[in-house]
């Protein structure tokens, strides 16, 4: 790829993620957004977070026992971190660093 290409999709990717920011306030301006969507706010990150562990255990090699209860552990801890902190960043942070070291040892 080019750097002509390669600048040219990197302004194109800059440009969708800003249009993606702005149009809640493009839609809504300053006032109170729809009950549809403050229930979509609502549903949606607890459901992105069991995609992304569903995603994630698909594959694990459940035939090696250290690495099941590896995928295994570590998918709990970030469903209870998800469950009684709702922050997604650490959730998966912590998923991944407590895999990364239970895959070691296991």
């Amino acid at each position: 790829m080019s750097a002509t290409n390669t600048l040219a999709l990197i302004l194109v990717v800059a440009a969708v993620t800003q249009v993606t920011r702005w149009l809640p306030f493009w839609l809504f301006g300053g006032r109170q957004p729809p009950p549809w969507v403050v229930r979509l706010g609502k549903a949606l990150p607890p459901a992105v977070m069991a995609a992304l562990v569903v995603y994630c255990l698909r594959a694990a090699p459940f035939s090696l026992p250290g690495q099941a209860a590896a995928a295994l552990i570590s998918a709990a801890l970030v469903a209870v971190i998800q469950w009684r902190g709702k922050n997604t960043l650490i959730s998966i942070a912590l998923g991944t660093g407590l895999y990364m070291l239970l895959i070691r040892v296991l």
